[in-house]
C-alpha cells in the first residue's frame, strides 16, 4: 500500500455475479460492477478484474440450449463470449473516461518463470498508467490439465503476481459460514478468519450455480494462497451496494480472510516456486538432513541426497521429499538428474537455501 493509503486492489467476479438467468450478459450486473470499479479509481486505488463469464455469455449464441460440457463448445462459446464480455467492459470504463485492457493467461504463463516475470511487468506498466486490466483464463485454448481449473485460484495468483494489498472475491453468497446455510439455518457467517481448519475445508461444498465453475471450495484454495502471500482477502456478495468500497475500508458485510501470525509472506521468486511452478522431479533425502533443510534452513548437498526420480535439466523446480516420500519442500536445482545421478563432486549446493520453500513454513499444501 502507497503511504498515501491507495491500494493496488485485485476484484474476481464470477460468471453468475454477470449473467442473467439466461445466461446472457446482463447490462444491469455489469453496469453496477463498473461503477463501483470506478469509485475506487476515482479515489486513487489501482483496480484489477479478473472476470469469469466468457462461456456464460457464449453458449447461447453458439446455439447450445444450456452450458456446454465438451471442452470443444466450451472453448467455442468462449471465443464467442470474451470478445461480447470485453465490448461491455470497455464501452461502459470509457464511458468514465478510463480505458480497459485485456490479458488472457494459461497456466503454462505462470508455470515458465521467464513468462511470469513478463506478465508481470505487463500488468504493473498498465496499472501504474491508470489502465484498468481485466484477467481471464485464456479457454479458448487451454486444455483441462493446464488449467487453474477456475478463475478464484487464478485471483488469488493474480493478486501475488502484482503484490495486491487486497483481493476480493465477488460471488452470489454472502461470504464463509459455519455451515451450509442452504442447509442448516443455524449457520453463522464468519466475520474474520486468521486460519483455515481443517474444519472450514471439511465444510466447504460445491459450485452452488450452474453457471459457474467454481463453488466454497475453490475459493478456500484461493484464500490459502493469498494468505500464505501476506494478501488480505475479502469474500462477499456481489450486487450488494457499495461492497467494493466499503471492503476497501474494511467495512462491509462479508469474510475477511488475514494472514496469521505464523504465516510467512513469500517473495515474488518464492510464490512462483510455491505456486506456479510445476515441480519436474524428485528428490528424496537422508533422514539425517531432514532438520538441516527444513528447521536450520540449509542448503540441499550432494551428500543429503538418498536417490532421485524423474528426470529434470538444471535449473528446474523439484520436490524435495523424505525418505516415506511425503513432501518437506520445492527449490530449483542447480544441476540436471543426471548430473546428480553421476554421483560427481558437486561446486555448489544442489539447492540453495534461498531457491527453496519448506512445506512447514507455508500453512497450505506448497504447489497449490
Amino acid at each position: 500500500m502507497s503511504p498515501d493509503g491507495k491500494k493496488r486492489v485485485v476484484i474476481k467476479i464470477g460468471s453468475s455475479s454477470l449473467t442473467s438467468s439466461h445466461g446472457e450478459i446482463s447490462r444491469k450486473k455489469l453496469e453496477r460492477l463498473v461503477d463501483q470499479v470506478v469509485e475506487l479509481k476515482d479515489q486513487g486505488h489501482e483496480v484489477l478484474l479478473v472476470s469469469s463469464g466468457a462461456v456464460a455469455a457464449g453458449y447461447r449464441k453458439l446455439g447450445c440450449l444450456e452450458r456446454p460440457s465438451s471442452l470443444p463448445e466450451k472453448q467455442a462459446a468462449a471465443s464467442i463470449g470474451q470478445g461480447l464480455l470485453m465490448e461491455a467492459y470497455s464501452e461502459l470504463f470509457l464511458s468514465h473516461g478510463y480505458v480497459a485492457s485485456q490479458i488472457l493467461i494459461t497456466r503454462d504463463d505462470f508455470s515458465d518463470e521467464s513468462r511470469y516475470n513478463n506478465a508481470r511487468n505487463t500488468i504493473n506498466v498498465l496499472l501504474e498508467r491508470g489502465i484498468v486490466p481485466i484477467v481471464n483464463e485464456n479457454d479458448t485454448v487451454t486444455i483441462n490439465r493446464l488449467k487453474f481449473g477456475d478463475n478464484d485460484t487464478l485471483s488469488a495468483k493474480v493478486a501475488g503476481l502484482v503484490d495486491s494489498d487486497l483481493l476480493i472475491i465477488l460471488s452470489d453468497i454472502d461470504g464463509l459460514y459455519s455451515a451450509d446455510p442452504r442447509e442448516n439455518p443455524d449457520a453463522e457467517l464468519l466475520s474474520h478468519v486468521s486460519e483455515i481448519t481443517p474444519e472450514i475445508e471439511e465444510g466447504a461444498g460445491d459450485s452452488g450455480s450452474s453457471v459457474g465453475t467454481g463453488g466454497m471450495r475453490s475459493k478456500i484454495d484461493a484464500f490459502k494462497i493469498s494468505m500464505a502471500s501476506g494478501i488480505p482477502s475479502f469474500l462477499g456478495k456481489a450486487g450488494v451496494p457499495n461492497i467494493l468500497t466499503e471492503a476497501v475500508l474494511g467495512e462491509a458485510f462479508g469474510t475477511y480472510f488475514e494472514a496469521g501470525e505464523d504465516a510467512v509472506n513469500l517473495s515474488q521468486k518464492e510464490q512462483w516456486i510455491a505456486f506456479n511452478s510445476g515441480p519436474e522431479g524428485e528428490i528424496v533425502i537422508k533422514d539425517e538432513a531432514k532438520t538441516a533443510i527444513v528447521e536450520e534452513k540449509k542448503p540441499l548437498l550432494r551428500e543429503h541426497i538418498k536417490f532421485i526420480k524423474g528426470h529434470f535439466e538444471e535449473d528446474s523446480v523439484v520436490r524435495i521429499l523424505d525418505v516415506d516420500e511425503q513432501e518437506l519442500a520445492l527449490g530449483v536445482s542447480n544441476y540436471s538428474s543426471e548430473e546428480l545421478a553421476q554421483n560427481q563432486e558437486m561446486n555448489e549446493p544442489v539447492v540453495d537455501s534461498e531457491g527453496m520453500v519448506c512445506h512447514v513454513e507455508i500453512p497450505i499444501p506448497v504447489g497449490l
